[in-house]
């Protein structure tokens, strides 16, 4: 006769998260999420007016290149996660603006969106997957290395409020 556990040690089970296109009306929740994210690195600012011209018109800011933006929204409808795609160059994809709030994380969010970029890329023909991530995040650098990016010698220095310098990822798709 098999048992099963009592109910407080059942693992806790989440249900997958629903993407959807991001919405210019999304941006206040953007910007506040990149904020919540930012401030766990010391330096790291959030300047809307400068840096993040892509969240003022979020909906539409990555169709130029064929590109999009997606979000995860929490049980009150407040982004808690995001990513972006866009192509630069033929054959070629990058990924934007994956963040995941704190308190989200650990429940495979940042690789469902990893996929969904991914899948977009493949889609539209790319062959490859490039990114650029902050120095200072060093907990990124190590899931991209477990979802297959292989980061590439040197950085590129930004001239963002946050004086930021970046590791360039990539991963054949």
């Amino acid at each position: 006769m098999t048992m099963s556990p009592p109910a407080p040690f059942l693992a806790k089970v989440h249900p997958i998260p629903a993407i959807r296109p991001v919405a210019d009306a999304d941006a206040q929740d953007l910007f506040g999420l990149l904020a919540l994210c930012y401030a766990e690195y010391p330096g790291c600012f959030v300047d809307p007016h400068d840096d993040l011209p892509d969240l003022r018109a979020a909906g539409s800011s990555y169709a130029a290149t064929d590109g999009a933006f997606w979000a995860v929204e929490d049980e009150r409808g407040r982004v808690c996660a995001c990513v972006a795609v866009d192509f630069p160059e033929k054959g070629a994809a990058e990924l934007h603006r994956l963040y995941v709030r704190s308190d989200r994380r650990g429940q495979g969010l940042g690789s469902l969106l990893v996929r969904q970029a991914e899948g977009h890329a493949r889609f539209k023909g790319a062959d490859r997957m490039v990114l650029w991530s902050d120095t200072r995040f060093t907990t990124a650098h190590r899931l991209y290395t477990q979802w297959g990016y292989t980061q590439i010698d040197g950085q590129r220095q930004l001239t963002d409020i946050s004086r930021s310098a970046e590791y360039r990822f990539e991963k054949k798709l």
